[in-house]
């Protein structure tokens, strides 16, 4: 396949290039700098700029941009970027698309969005046909996943990557608790009773791999792992993997000061499961926290 990848610089982004370039597929990055290789398209989603020729070569959109949630203490200034970096990229790619003729459109459309519309589902699971939570990411969902409407309004296929927490050492969730667990001062977030919904990154590859191969598939679909668990039970689990103990929890108020503004959204319980993947018939590598875990800190 032909596809333009929007993000494809990110932590997920950079993974799901090199699988689908090692699998033969053609992938066109979009730049919002100069190219500087063949492989690169520059774009300037902040003013509405896209090339429609440039989406008309595509056979898939794939777009997994937005500034990183945990990636900076929240103000103002950062909510306002977490929402646009995701709703004008998303915005410019579904008109743009939406503008071709029909027999030049993409005829899928894979547009990332995240586990935070459903905000805080406590002890309650969740899968996609859940309506919107409440609270600031949700809200950033909401509008994320609205700005697809041309695309699908134009008979495009758009699947909504309701992303999990990918697992991996070099980022996400994983990569910034390695230290403190290194050093024997890590311990639960809070009272550890809150939801995750990890993914191994195999399985996220694997997983976004098998909906741009399904034509049946469309609207959210979660890429989350088939088993998630609370903050304290990852806890105990990375200790045990990592053979350092895990003692010192960590209290709200102290993420309230560190994080600011996240550190509601790093204590809120989201327990989501992948039922359109199982329905559909996905198989796990890694169904467990424990093999996924394992899998984060050896791979390559």
């Amino acid at each position: 396949m032909r596809i333009l990848m929007a993000g494809a610089s990110g932590f997920l982004g950079t993974r799901l290039v090199d699988r689908l370039t090692a699998e033969g597929h053609q992938v066109t990055r979009l730049v919002r700098r100069p190219p500087r290789t063949a492989d690169e398209r520059q774009w300037n989603p902040s003013a509405a700029q896209l090339d429609p020729a440039v989406v008309a070569e595509a056979d898939a959109v794939v777009n997994l941009a937005g500034a990183g949630v945990g990636d900076k203490r929240w103000n103002d200034g950062y909510r306002q970027l977490i929402r646009s970096s995701r709703v004008d990229t998303t915005t410019t790619l579904a008109i743009t698309i939406a503008g071709l003729p029909e027999a030049d459109r993409p005829r899928t459309l894979l547009n990332s969005s995240a586990v935070g519309w459903y905000g805080n589902t406590g002890d309650r699971a969740v899968e996609e046909d859940a309506p919107a939570g409440e609270g600031f990411l949700a809200d950033v969902c909401r509008v994320w996943e609205a700005a697809t409407r041309p695309a699908e309004d134009a008979g495009v296929r758009v699947v909504r990557l309701r992303i999990g927490l990918p697992l991996h050492r070099d980022g996400g969730l994983l990569k910034p608790q390695l230290l403190p667990f290194r050093l024997g001062i890590a311990g639960r977030l809070g009272s550890g009773r809150q939801w995750l919904p990890w993914i191994s990154m195999a399985d996220w590859l694997d997983a976004a791999r098998f909906v741009l191969d399904r034509d049946d598939l469309v609207g959210p679909v979660n890429l989350v792992g088939p088993a998630p668990v609370t903050n304290a039970e990852f806890t105990r689990e990375l200790a045990r993997q990592l053979r350092r103990p895990a003692i010192v929890p960590i209290p709200a108020l102290a993420l309230k000061v560190v994080l600011g503004g996240f550190a509601h959204e790093a204590l809120t319980s989201t327990r989501v499961l992948p039922g359109v993947l199982t329905g559909a018939g996905f198989t796990y590598r890694h169904p467990t926290l424990a093999t996924a875990l394992h899998a984060a800190l050896t791979a390559p």
